[in-house]
């Protein structure tokens, strides 16, 4: 039985006789003779060439010479360009693409070593479909350090921007560190003062990680840390004061809080920028009693000024008198000053005759009152 075939210019044809390869058929026409032999035709528009029986297709000649074959191994990968557009991204194994009138370029990686992908055309390899696949990313922003582990040491510090690494090589992780001001709220921390009083204080801590590493080594959590620290120091600084002195300086105990925690913070990779006591809350009946107290000073107070006031006024009294026992002229202009004041608005007419003046006066305003 003999029968023709035809493959196009954009074909190629996989002849096979009794299920064995044969040879690989070019464009153009070709006859086949009897019912053992079988021709696959194969379209080159799709780049990449599958066939179950590649591993065995690849050892001829012919075959090799219009396919590009590319063997990966376990730590190797591939990115395959055609005409400049990502076209795959390989994993493990054996890859074939067909020579056609398209450029094809191949780039291989081996992963071994380098964890990281650093590429030029990095955003173009990471909107591939399967990026997901054989990557992992982590943004960091200009206020975050990240630390890079592979299989749970140290690898690398990144800083600011994108960071890309292979899948596959190793369990890889990473830790963000954020580098910004922050607040540690020690929130109600009731504790006795050294004359038995329960207070309850609230202290506020504004720290920075200087040392990120340091930071994540030293402890499974240093917030946590740095607020078990501040919780100590406060117990110590207030633990040891009597009440007045805590109420009437806050600020030293907000200092000496700083001054205990400084030291430990600094062995965290943390520097404390500010430490103060926000509030201090008494008892109700502590209250009560404060209140009495103040009540009390401030009475006292205002009784000693106005004692002092009285004095003041009597001794002014006393000077006053022993001026006018020294100069008689002073009682005199004193009686007429208060004559004067008797008089205002008076329309009494007086006719004065010989004699002193004062004791008529005296006289006719004794009459007239009366």
């Amino acid at each position: 039985m003999i029968r023709k075939i035809h493959i196009r210019e954009h074909e190629r044809g996989l002849l096979f006789v009794r299920g064995d390869f044969r040879a690989l058929l070019m464009p153009g026409s070709h006859w086949l003779i009897g019912l053992h032999q079988r021709v696959e035709i194969i379209d080159t528009l799709k780049t990449r060439f599958d066939h179950p029986l590649l591993d065995v297709l690849v050892e001829k000649p012919d075959v090799r010479a219009e396919i590009e074959v590319i063997d990966l191994g376990a730590m190797e990968r591939a990115i395959v360009w055609k005409d400049d557009r990502l076209l795959q991204i390989l994993p493990p194994g054996r890859h074939a693409f067909w020579k056609t009138r398209a450029t094809i370029e191949i780039e291989i990686f081996s992963i071994i070593d380098k964890v990281r992908f650093v590429h030029p055309r990095l955003q173009a390899v990471l909107a591939a479909s399967d990026s997901q696949r054989f990557f992992d990313g982590v943004m960091v922003t200009d206020h975050e350090e990240v630390l890079l582990y592979r299989d749970g040491k140290l690898l690398e510090r990144l800083g600011e921007g994108l960071h890309v690494f292979w899948k596959g090589n190793g369990a890889i992780r990473w830790q963000s560190v954020d580098k910004r001001e922050q607040t540690a709220d020690v929130a109600g921390q009731e504790i006795i003062t050294s004359d038995k009083v329960t207070l309850r204080v609230n202290l506020v801590v504004n720290y920075v990680v200087t040392d990120p590493l340091r930071a994540v080594q030293s402890t499974t959590d240093h917030t946590q840390a740095l607020y078990r620290e501040a919780q100590l120091a406060l117990r110590a600084a207030v633990g040891t004061k009597p009440l007045d002195p805590l109420l009437a300086d806050k600020e030293s105990v907000g200092a000496e809080v700083r001054d205990a925690l400084t030291k430990r913070a600094s062995e965290l990779g943390i520097s404390v920028k500010s430490v103060g006591l926000r509030d201090i809350i008494l008892p109700g009946d502590m209250k009560t009693l404060l209140n009495q107290v103040i009540s009390a000073t401030k009475e006292a107070e205002a009784n000693l000024i106005r004692r002092r006031e009285e004095t003041a006024a009597a001794r002014s009294q006393a000077n006053t008198a022993k001026l006018l026992a020294e100069n008689p002229l002073l009682i005199r202009l004193k009686e007429l000053e208060m004559l004067k004041d008797v008089l205002a608005g008076s329309n009494a007419t007086f006719v004065l005759g010989q004699g002193d003046i004062a004791d008529q006066l005296r006289a006719l305003v004794a009459t007239k009152t009366s």
